[in-house]
Parts: structure tokens; sequence; C-alpha cells
């Protein structure tokens, strides 16, 4: 039951820049993977599921699906096989293809991943020990261009659906072998134990998508990551913000980088529409709204850009009040980057100054460095729309 069969990629549908059309063709089938319980609710009834029986129909496809990760309807034993042989014909249960799948010397794994319409994304697990981490993408591309990130070379194509950042998380479990397997002793140990939107893309320009496909990975019968498992990494889109508290309620990472608007500006460009004082005064808040412990300050350190003493010192005045940690970032570089590396004594007398304000104030090892699966490095190279190296110089000089 458990060994996953062979998923092929969901025929092409014609897109616009951003989204998939609501409407498919009445030839396809409707896949089922990243759908909430509501809409699979609502997906059942519409495909001829008596409504007396609907909620629990949900409840059992849920659990073949996300919890025992099965893909094929006649595997659901406990459905009469009519009910199989219906839900076979109007739905799938289709995830992203493996293109390329490379593992690190130090155990990172990076897949490269085919979607709807032949785009591509990258995905990253991280295995540490008792855990493991995978950094998850939202989009094609990426609309913000912030200049020290691979991704942000790379022009925005569209948007993710719910299925395909779900499918993610299942594509790796799928690799890992980590369905659990029926009459097998329970393991409570999880390789893919915390979730990370910090791949290709700004999640918060994608929310709803976003949502509901963490509303699939949080319930508790199926997927069942803790909302204390999933961490948000945003570049600072002001207005999502309190609906994330509100509505998703996972940790909050902030790609901050600069401590003035001046740098920022060209470091992180969307600060010139929400600057550094709007964007504290809307993390003052998130705290108590999603009844999280702390936000996540990530900071890339960059040779003489924005790693001095007094750059630490002014991180520290402008976080005050604001239950949080500092993640020190060692700049991942790549082909064209316009920026280098801080040094490790700068880089650590940084981290000191912070954490003797009294702040953790970790500095993230990289991973995964040589296959390009470093925090900034992601990038479906594959991709057409590519910006040229005197694109990506010009826009950091500016």
């Amino acid at each position: 039951m458990n060994a996953p069969s062979p998923v092929t990629p969901a025929a092409p549908i014609t897109q616009d820049l951003l989204t998939i059309p609501r409407k498919l063709p009445e030839t396809a089938r409707r896949n089922l993977v990243g759908l909430t319980r509501a809409q699979l609710y609502e997906a059942l009834i519409e495909a001829g599921t008596p409504e007396r029986q609907a909620k629990m129909r949900v409840g059992q496809i849920w659990q073949w699906v996300y919890h025992w990760g099965v893909r094929d309807f006649a595997q659901m034993t406990n459905l009469a096989k009519d009910y199989r042989a219906l839900l076979a014909e109007k739905f799938e249960i289709a995830l992203p293809e493996i293109v390329t799948r490379q593992i690190s010397a130090d155990g990172t794994r990076k897949y490269l991943l085919r979607i709807s319409g032949g785009h591509e994304v990258e995905t990253v697990y991280i295995p540490e020990e008792n855990r493991g981490t995978l950094c998850i993408s939202s989009q094609v591309g990426c609309t913000l261009t912030c200049s020290f990130c691979h991704t942000g070379t790379q022009k925005l194509v569209r948007n993710l659906t719910a299925g395909e950042i779900v499918g993610q998380v299942m594509v790796a479990r799928d690799d890992l072998g980590e369905w659990p397997k029926p009459g097998a002793p329970k393991d409570e140990t999880r390789l893919v134990s915390n979730v990370v939107l910090m791949g290709m893309g700004e999640p918060l320009y994608n929310f709803d998508n976003v949502r509901d496909a963490m509303k699939v990975v949080m319930d508790g019968e199926g997927i069942s990551l803790s909302r204390r498992r999933i961490t948000l990494s945003t570049s600072g889109i002001v207005p999502e913000i309190a609906k994330t508290a509100e509505e998703i309620g996972c940790l909050l990472a902030v790609s901050f980088h600069a401590t003035t608007d001046e740098t920022r500006d060209k470091l992180v460009p969307v600060n010139r529409k929400w600057n550094i004082e709007t964007l504290l005064n809307a993390l003052r808040e998130y705290p108590r709204l999603s009844n999280s412990e702390r936000i996540t300050f990530e900071y890339v350190m960059l040779d003489g850009v924005n790693d001095s003493d007094e750059d630490a010192r002014r991180l520290v005045r402008l976080i005050r009040g604001i239950p949080a940690k500092v993640n020190l970032i060692p700049f991942n570089e790549w082909p064209g980057s316009p920026y280098r590396r801080s040094s490790w004594e700068r880089i650590e007398a940084f981290a000191d100054i912070v954490h003797k304000a009294g702040y953790a104030s970790p500095i993230r090892t990289p991973r995964g460095e040589d296959i390009m699966a470093a925090c900034g490095q992601l990038k479906s190279a594959t991709e057409r729309g590519r910006k040229t190296a005197a694109q990506i110089a010009a826009e950091a000089r500016a």
C-alpha cells in the first residue's frame, strides 16, 4: 500500500501570468491534492456523493491520501468498489514530477520539480539529528528582485496552486519513505518535521494558496505538522502580515537584511513601498495576533554592505520590544552575484553585539552549497525569462 506509484504530471493547462484558470476542461479529472476539507466536501457532492455521506467520505479519503500516502483509489479498501470507480473517474491524486534529485555531501537533498504547464520549481530537504526541515517554494520565479538572491534574478512566471505547494511536502515524504506502514510499530520520528516557506517566491503574494496548503499540512488527521513547525518567510508585504497571523497562525520570519531604508531599498526593493518603520509596526502586533513566541529576523551578511558594528547596534535598537531572534546568514554566492560573504570574524563580531543585547543570534551553517541548495541560491535554471548579468549588477548599483 505504501510504495508510491509513478505520478505523471497533470496535462498542461493554459495559464495567464499568475494564476491557473479556475474552470478546468470538462474532460479533466480534478486533482484532490491541496483541497481543504471544505473544498473536498463540495467536490465530492458535485461528483455525485450523497450529501449525508459526504462528511464521512471526506474523512476517509483524507486519511488515505495524507496519512497513508495512497495514490490509487482502488487501494482505499474501506470505500465501496463502485464508489472507488466513481472517484477514479472524476478525480486524480497527482504530485509534481521529480525532474532531478541532487544529494549534497552534507545530506541535503535538492529536488527540481515539474508542475503543470511544464514549469519547474526547486524544493530542498535539510536533514538534522532527529529532525529535518523542508524548504518549499510558493511561486515560479519571484517578483521581488532582491539583489542578493539568486531566485530574484528569475522573473515571476506564476503562483503555485495549493496542490503544488502541498505536493512538494508529499514528494519529499515519498522520496524519504516516510509514510507509515500498516501493521508496523508506531514511529513518532519525523524526517520532515519542519516546513519553511523560504524557497522560490514571496509567499504573501500568493496568500490564498499558501493558506489553504498550510491548512492541509497542519490538519491533525493527515500530514499533521503543528503550526509551530511551520515558518513563513516574507520580505515584508505589510498588508498580509495580520492576515497571516489570523488565518494561518504559523511562525513568521522576515527577510530584513539592512538597518537603514537607504540600504534596504537596494537589497530588498519592496522596502520602497513598505519601509522599515511601517514593517516593524506591523510586526509588533504579530506575536499577539498569532500566539507565536517570537519573530525571526533573517539577516544575510554582505561584506562591506550591512555588516558593521553600527549596523548591529542599529538592528538591536530597531527590534527593541519585539519578541525576536536574529538568524545571521553567511551570504551564499552564486554565478554573477554582485556581493561577497562577510568574513567569519566580522559575522561573529556582529553576532556578539546582538547576543549581548539579549537576542539569540545563531549563525546559520550553510547547507547544500555544493549543489546550489543553500539559502538564496534556489533557481530553476531551465526557466525562461532570466535576467542578464548586466541587469543584475545594474539593479544592485541602483
